[in-house]
């Protein structure tokens, strides 16, 4: 299965998305620290279910500064991935608005926010979402060439991401035949691929023994350090969350203070 973050439906537009890009570049550096990364007001999510309405979000507000490493905690159920796709681009709010890098999530059409995720943001799931009939190397490649890049320059950008997350040996394996931890590591160098600003990770240590998360986690904490990220990370373990800038507990539709890292 493909991972939902790197679809981009229609044509290649490659012209528009460098124009993007350049616009980007000249409104200066999106990491400015005068402003928050992401911002959230008054966020609301219901559905509709056979027992009546269920509200997961009430007036929930968020405010995230560049560069922070921020862990949401709480119950199954309460809402944490929910929120991690609407923060994402990959679903939307019955009502609030929620902002990052100061633009508006709920004005981007279906193929804007297709583009915005595959440029801004990275994502990290507990299930690694590799396509098990290509090599390590071209599952990592798959945003660069999704947003259309050059086979070749893809290919050599995903093997600088390998090395980063100590794989640059793994290349040309498949998804099959590599350990559980090598095969999120993999995931995390596909979702750092293309620099994005942001990273969401949902439950990234889930499915991993308790010495293997452990690791995983310390590299995305040192990646994080090392290329300026803002990281928001869903997790249901404590002392993962506690080495985090700061720690939020959803509950009752809204985000409340877990503790902080002094």
């Amino acid at each position: 299965m493909m991972d939902p973050s790197l679809a981009i439906p229609g044509e290649d537009h490659r012209k528009q998305r460098e124009a993007e890009s350049r616009t980007l570049m000249e409104s200066g550096d999106a990491r400015n620290a005068l402003q928050p990364l992401i911002q959230v007001e008054k966020l609301e999510k219901t559905y509709r279910t056979a027992r009546g309405e269920l509200r997961l979000f009430h007036q929930l507000d968020l405010v995230i500064a560049p560069g922070e490493m921020v862990a949401i905690v709480g119950q199954s159920g309460a809402g944490k991935s929910t929120l991690l796709h609407i923060l994402g681009a990959l679903d939307t709010s019955s009502a609030g608005r929620v902002y990052c890098a100061s633009t508006d999530m709920a004005k981007l059409s279906v193929r804007e926010a297709a583009i915005f995720r595959n440029r801004e943001i990275g994502y990290v799931w507990q299930f690694h979402y590799l396509l098990p009939e290509f090599s390590a190397l071209e599952n990592v490649a798959m945003p660069l060439l999704a947003r259309g890049v050059k086979r070749k320059d893809a290919m050599l950008v995903a093997a600088k991401w390998l090395r980063e997350v100590g794989l640059e040996d793994r290349g040309d394996h498949r998804p099959g035949e590599l350990s559980g931890g090598e095969q999120q590591r993999v995931a995390l160098a596909r979702a750092l691929v293309n620099n994005p600003r942001l990273l969401l990770a949902d439950e990234p240590t889930g499915d991993l023994d308790e010495g293997t998360a452990d690791r995983v986690f310390a590299l995305i904490e040192g990646l994080h350090a090392t290329h300026g990220l803002t990281s928001i990370l869903v997790t249901h373990n404590l002392d993962l969350a506690a080495r985090c800038t700061r720690a939020l507990r959803l509950e009752a539709g809204k985000l409340v203070p877990l503790a902080s890292r002094t």
